[in-house]
């Protein structure tokens, strides 16, 4: 499904993307500053966690849990890793084991670990304000 969205409009995007996906593990692709951690946020946001959510760049994982301290996501920015060993360093075995959702930005830097059922969301830019997404 491609849709076409500007900024605006992002948490009907978020609400598309969980109400079509069948899977809890979401690898978004796009170059940098296209939008990644803002549709995460909102996704995010949907699934009612009581923080919200922010790029892991530096520390390449966030924990979003509900009212009841129940994990409901982990947030995965592997844009710094050098080699997917640095991910099993992490213990992304793991997390890859829960029962939350994963979200995983730049997932071309571990194609060896993703788990084989998995949401591929692809963005790209339009122009300044406008994005595209497939999914």
């Amino acid at each position: 499904m491609e849709i076409i969205f500007e900024h605006n409009t992002i948490t009907e995007v978020a609400r598309k993307l969980l109400e079509y996906s069948h899977e809890k593990v979401f690898c978004f692709y796009g170059p940098m500053g296209v939008g990644k951690t803002t549709l995460i946020k909102a996704i995010v946001k949907e699934l009612e966690a009581i923080d919200s959510a922010k790029s892991p760049t530096y520390s390449m994982v966030n924990t979003y849990e509900n009212t009841f301290g129940e994990v409901l996501a982990y947030h995965f920015d592997f844009y710094r890793i050098e080699n997917e060993l640095e991910a099993y360093d992490i213990g992304i075995e793991d997390y890859f084991n829960s029962n939350a959702y994963l979200f995983i930005e730049w997932p071309e830097k571990i194609p060896n670990l993703l788990p084989a059922k998995h949401q591929k969301v692809l963005l790209e830019f339009i122009d300044e304000t406008t994005r595209s997404i497939n999914f």
